[in-house]
């Protein structure tokens, strides 16, 4: 697959610079306890407020524009759509059972969500929110990324090691892509060539070239005085300059700061309880984790490597957006 109908700059942009919020300022922080997103104030760090929201919420994105925010609820089996300025729900998008993470198509027209519990990949018109179709993929599905120029859908399935790469013309898997153990989520680098995908269960990230749909090398992590099974990576944020990549290591309670071109680990920041969710602050000089086991938020200095401060965020705590 060649990717061809964007340019570097654009998909650079694309990869590493999605939509922002109309300078709110703020960071928004799901919890999955107490059915609410906590709202931070990015300048002083600290909560601010919070938004009441459907049942167990998890994995956040920004709508085009910047002034909604869609989270999915995996309860209630919706997706609460957020008007920021208001902080408040402004509708309801219905996601099938047991919704997982999602992403949505470069014009924003549909959504792609893994459902968990039926091992498929639910479609969304974004337009009339209602349930189009549904493409049928492995056991406990999770990680879901649209590649920028629109033509595949990833989707990770933890039972079976794999990556189905999803042919979106035709609905239909195209391949299936083997990876490490229980693959969780994924980030593109700078142009898009390469996908990489957290291994939770193998102390690793697989990295796929695009164009060959294989695997093409593997990062393994090494945290001094740890057992590899206590090395679980899951999230992965690509820096803004696209040369290093940042990865949650789960109970290793730290985040690996990766070389993008070597693959060599540069330094690990310790963060909190179970590191899992990322968010990267516009400038990129800020990264945000959500740490799952002690509610709360660690925000790194990344030109450092430094963590600033600790942020009580609300029970068991999944996903960032930073504005």
């Amino acid at each position: 697959m060649r990717i061809t109908s964007l340019t570097t700059a654009a998909l650079l942009a694309a990869v590493a610079l999605p939509a922002l919020a109309k300078d709110t300022g703020m960071a928004y922080v799901s919890s999955e306890k107490d059915n609410a997103i906590a709202v931070i104030e990015a300048k002083t760090l600290a909560v601010v407020g919070t938004i009441p929201t459907c049942k167990r919420p998890r994995h956040m994105q920004l709508l085009a524009g910047g002034t909604q925010l869609i989270v999915a609820c995996g309860d209630s089996n919706e997706a609460d759509v957020i008007d920021l300025a208001a902080r408040k729900s402004v509708g309801k998008v219905p996601l099938g059972d047991d919704p997982e993470l999602f992403d949505l198509s470069p014009d924003g027209k549909t959504l792609y969500v893994s459902n968990e519990e039926d091992a498929e990949v639910g479609v969304i018109d974004m337009a009339t929110r209602k349930r189009t179709g549904a493409i049928k993929v492995g056991e406990e599905p999770e990680g879901v990324k649209v590649s920028p120029d629109g033509r595949w859908v990833f989707v990770t399935s933890e039972v079976a090691s794999l990556v189905h790469a999803i042919d979106t013309a035709s609905a239909k898997v195209v391949k299936n892509i083997k990876v490490g153990k229980r693959p969780r989520r994924f980030a593109f680098n700078a142009d898009a060539s390469e996908l990489w995908v957290s291994n939770e269960l193998g102390a690793s990230v697989s990295v796929i070239n695009v164009k060959d749909l294989v695997v093409s090398r593997t990062v393994k992590f090494e945290v001094k005085g740890l057992r590899t099974a206590d090395i679980t990576p899951v999230d992965l944020k690509l820096a803004r300059d696209g040369k290093t990549m940042y990865v949650t290591l789960g109970r290793a309670n730290r985040v690996a700061f990766v070389d993008v071109a070597t693959g060599k680990v540069a330094e690990t920041v310790l963060a909190g309880k179970r590191a899992w969710g990322l968010g990267l602050s516009p400038d990129g000089s800020r990264l945000w984790v959500a740490n799952g086991l002690s509610d709360d938020v660690t925000v790194i200095d990344t030109g450092t490597a430094k963590p600033l401060k600790s942020i009580k965020a609300g029970r068991v705590p999944h996903s960032i957006v930073v504005d």
